[in-house]
């Protein structure tokens, strides 16, 4: 049994809070992934992508976090890889819905073309998937390997945060 009707407004107030984040998976034509080191945490490597901003579609918010973060423009048709939730964890007092979709292989000349934005990232690498597990936390390695198993079956998957 449910409880009695609020307005909408008043029962908007009663749901949790989330914030969306978009970002592309990306790799050489080797099918090496491509990510960039975080200024602000260099032990994080992440791909371009951001937070979506007020007005904005994940889809929109992830070609303008590519252009800003590397100057490429990806364009064609949004193909989803992963959808990923994690719960509200440390200072983080939301929940986060992540969107990463596909956006392609770049060529070694694309790749070349990169210019960070040195407030967001100081470091751009090309490494298979078995280089870059010893990188990276065991939680953002599987949203990688599941990115890259999801482009090469053509299947999105679901991805939940778990401890590492």
């Amino acid at each position: 049994m449910s409880g009695p009707w609020l307005p909408p407004a008043q029962y908007i107030a009663t749901l949790p809070k989330a914030t969306t984040y978009v970002c592309f998976f990306v790799t050489d034509e080797e099918d090496r992934p491509m990510q960039l080191r975080a200024a602000r945490s260099p032990e994080v490597w992440q791909w371009p992508g951001g937070n979506v901003d007020a007005g904005e579609t994940p889809w929109q918010c992830a070609r303008r976090e590519a252009l800003e973060e590397t100057g490429l423009t990806i364009g064609g048709e949004p193909k989803l890889l992963a959808m990923h939730f994690l719960p509200p964890l440390g200072t983080w007092t939301l929940n986060k819905i992540g969107f990463v979709f596909d956006g392609g292989q770049l060529t070694d000349e694309q790749i070349g073309s990169i210019r960070l934005d040195p407030w967001e990232h100081s470091e751009l690498k090309v490494l298979s998937l078995t280089e870059w597990e010893p990188v990276m936390s065991a939680v953002s390695y599987r949203r990688l390997s599941a990115a890259a198993n999801a482009r090469r079956t053509g299947t999105a998957c679901y991805l939940e945060h778990e401890a590492s």
